[in-house]
């Protein structure tokens, strides 16, 4: 049956930006920049230097690449940071899950079971994490964007798959700021309708003629977009840079610490045809609660210990590295670039694993004539009375993982040369990736309600207690006991590549071969179950009985290897100063990583070939035009897809092949003090082949629409600026069974700028004005009717803050 989620839902933000630089220019007059900004408004006279050896411009490059500036991705109001790559052409980011746990798909590549599988996140240039869908550890729960950002460079397809490990689909890198010009800005964003506050600073500047610094980081503190009963967002990060200048070339220091409990949602109940619940209202309520921050449970160790879903996404990490980059002599170039990361935290969050009935929920863990009373709250001890009136009740799985080590370092070096009008690039990468962490899930019983949810006891008809304030298992056992899970892996990756690149008149072409392989070793283990007094008050209570550990007495071994070759060729013809055309074949693959575990190791340790890898196969073509204002960048594309993959909530294995072809259009237009940026992207996908569920081989991808589109429209007077950004996505299928399809949405973000002073200025931004509801994702794949409940995660509701901004 295929359900609509929404009806024409439209959203709207106003957001108000400022910059000093751009009332400066209106003082003196249209600066030279300006001037070639308004002939250049896509900027292909930029150097391409992500995923690049050759550092042409994007004129004369063959690869799809666009740049985000901090005021960029400001107009867009992003209330996390994977909300930015939505202004990316190609990108589709759902970035429902708040500061992280986003899922990042790119060209009709796939997002099977969460996260960014074929795509990298970088900081200057090295990845984040190795693997970008590490199960409860996505890349972009460690990465944040503040005022340290000079920009955002994202490349896809094209030479991602030879210039990047496990990377086929693309790079997105977030490249620091490091001093080149002094000065710095301090701006405060306060929430109006909704509680945060938070504090951005950054400044740089030269030390002496041959030294620059830069410094930055940001602090906040809230509950968060939606209701959580408590201060859900909490933490920070302070970034730095140090670059020595000498007559040969530069060394440049980094160091960053991130320490920042930020709130992480998952889906939510509502009904099929996307209205809300009554008493929980899908766009700011969720299921956290005031009266479920802590969980006690049995750790890796098997000890007993408490879990914080107070902390939410909590990533911990200090990292520290240099980039080295030397013309050795007149033809030779040396780059190195190395970071360590230690990485740790924790991921906590509830998930409905069931909203149904209170009588069919009680009696299925008390048995006949069971019933249930609150746990908590105001009504604490008192029968169960469903005061919201939806008749409901949610099991609900706490998603408790501790992150032990995530650590990495990570290593890339590159000796170039140049002969003529050909440039050679060899080059050696040296990676490790920790995987340490233990799923210590527990089980609760709460009423399906917004604004700090109570915990509910099963009693049974003979009076006995099932649970004990709220928790009535010390596992899943709904799920049979599936995720009392510890993983303790290492991946190594060595990758030699070659790049070659060249231009002949008005033709200019890259060619490029990696050579990627791995080991993976260490242990991992599953459930076991125990008698255990919990709460150590002498007694054996009911969810005492069966406490799940982890069985570390008869863990599995890993201890396996792989290896694959990846190519990328392209070329590009530059018609004339304002036409250009290319076209790019390209093969990458990536390593598969944790979602292996429990099911695709072998006893000895050991993986198919099959299984190790996934191998992705690219052609693209595009064109590049600019004229008065008007820059337009065409691409079209191909991508034929292997995917292996496991996903925790559905505790299913996917062993398929994926066919997208489609369009890409990135768009810009500037005239006077009128200026237009927005892109489309059409994707035809389809599931081509599948080893585990045949009946899906035929149908689109789930959550892959035809289109997705962004549109940002500025206007600048003398002292302010307005303007209208918007994003949307058009129908998507749920599931691949192809059966639930939830409706397209249009989230209009407006915005108006004042400048108080030349570097003094004032932004007030609401977020989703009209309450659109925008699905992302649902766990159900067929319902019954628009009135069926389902689980699902939604666009956040309005919220308006306020910021002021200094700059020096």
């Amino acid at each position: 049956m295929s359900t609509p989620f929404n009806r024409s839902a439209i959203s709207m933000a106003i957001a108000l930006t400022f910059s000093a630089p751009l009332i400066a220019q209106q003082e003196q007059g249209e600066s030279p920049q300006a001037a070639n900004d308004a002939q250049d408004a896509l900027g292909f006279e930029q150097i391409v230097v992500t995923g690049s050896v050759r550092g042409g411009t994007k004129m004369d490059s063959s690869v799809s690449v666009s740049s985000i500036s901090p005021e960029d991705f400001a107009v867009a109001a992003p209330r996390a940071t994977a909300e930015v790559f939505r202004s990316i052409p190609g990108i589709r980011s759902e970035s429902t899950g708040g500061e992280g746990n986003a899922n990042i798909a790119v060209r009709g590549l796939p997002v099977a079971s969460g996260g960014a599988k074929f795509l990298v996140l970088q900081e200057d240039g090295l990845p984040v994490m190795q693997f970008g869908d590490v199960a409860f550890g996505n890349a972009d729960i460690f990465l944040r964007a503040d005022s340290t950002i000079a920009t955002i460079d994202a490349i896809r397809g094209g030479s991602s798959s030879t210039l990047a490990s496990n990377s086929p689909g693309g790079i997105i890198n977030f490249i620091s700021k490091t001093g080149d010009s002094e000065g710095g800005s301090i701006s405060t964003t306060i929430g109006l309708d909704y509680d945060t506050t938070r504090t951005d600073f950054e400044y740089g500047g030269d030390i002496s003629d041959t030294m620059r610094f830069h410094i930055g980081g940001f602090f906040r503190e809230g509950e968060g977009p939606r209701e959580a009963g408590y201060n859900a967002n909490s933490g920070g990060q302070i970034k730095a840079n140090l670059t020595k200048e000498f007559d040969t070339g530069f060394i440049r220091v980094y160091f960053k610490h991130l320490d920042d409990k930020s709130i992480g949602y998952l889906p939510m109940p509502m009904y099929a045809n996307g209205d809300s619940i009554p008493g929980f209202d899908a766009q700011s309520d969720t299921p956290h609660s005031v009266y479920l921050q802590e969980t006690v449970r049995l750790n890796g160790d098997n000890q007993i210990t408490r879990g914080s879903i107070a902390n939410g996404m909590n990533p911990s990490v200090t990292s520290i590295g240099f980039e080295a980059n030397f013309d050795v002599s007149e033809d030779w170039t040396l780059v190195n670039k190395f970071r360590f990361s230690d990485v740790s935290g924790s991921f906590n969050s509830p998930f409905p694993a069931e909203v149904a009935d209170p009588t069919s929920i009680a009696q299925s863990i008390g048995g006949a004539g069971a019933s249930l009373e609150y746990a908590n709250g105001p009504s604490a001890g008192q029968a169960f009375t469903d005061a919201t009136g939806n008749g409901l009740v949610m099991r609900t799985h706490t998603f408790d993982v501790e992150m032990n080590d995530f650590g990495s370092y990570v290593n890339d070096l590159q000796l170039s040369r140049s002969f003529g009008d050909i440039s050679v690039t060899a080059g050696y990468y040296k990676s490790r990736q920790n995987i340490d962490m233990s799923w210590l899930w527990n089980s609760y019983l709460m009423e399906v309600k917004g604004d700090n949810a109570a915990l509910l006891n099963v009693v049974g008809a003979d009076g006995t207690q099932y649970s004990e304030n709220g928790l009535y298992a010390y596992g899943t056992p709904f799920w049979g006991n599936c995720c009392q899970r510890n993983y303790d892996i290492q991946y190594d990756i060595s990758a030699p590549y070659l790049a070659l690149a060249g231009e002949y008149g008005d033709f200019t072409w890259e060619a490029s071969v990696r050579r990627d392989s791995g080991d993976a070793f260490g242990s991992y283990a599953g459930a076991v179950t125990s008698t255990l007094d919990v709460n150590r008050d002498g007694q054996i209570s009911q969810p005492e009985m069966n406490v799940v550990g982890i069985d570390l007495a008869n863990a599995s071994v890993v201890d396996y290897d792989w290896d694959y070759t990846s190519y990328s060729i392209g070329g590009n013809y530059r018609v004339n100063d304002d036409l250009a055309t290319f076209a790019r074949i390209s093969r990458g693959g990536r390593a598969n990583a944790d979602r292996l575990a429990f099911g695709k190791i072998n006893q000895d340790g050991s993986v198919a070939t099959a299984d190790a890898v996934d191998m992705v196969n690219q052609v693209e073509a595009g064109v590049k035009y600019r004229q008065s204002g008007l820059g337009v960048f065409v691409t079209g594309f191909y991508a034929e897809t292997e995917e292996q993959n496991f996903e925790a909530t559905s505790q299913k294995f996917f062993d398929r092949v994926y066919e997208a072809y489609g369009i890409e259009t990135e768009v810009a237009y500037t005239r006077d003090n009128l200026t237009i940026k927005g892109g489309f992207t059409w994707t035809d996908a389809e599931i081509v082949e599948d080893n585990v569920t045949p009946d899906v081989v035929g149908n689109t991808p789930r959550r892959q629409a035809d289109f997705i589109y962004q549109l940002t429209a500025q206007y600048q007077m003398d002292m302010a600026a307005v303007g209208v950004n918007f994003i949307g996505t058009t129908d998507a299928y749920a599931q691949d069974s192809n059966e639930l399809k939830f409706d397209g949405y249009t989230q209009v973000n407006a915005f108006a700028d004042y400048y108080i002073t030349d570097a003094l200025s004032v932004a007030i931004n609401v977020n989703n004005l009209f309450d659109t509801v925008g699905i992302t994702e649902a766990e159900e794949g067929a319902v019954a009717s628009d009135q069926s409940i389902i689980r699902a995660r939604s666009i956040n509701g309005r919220t308006t803050s306020m910021t002021l901004k200094y700059q020096f």
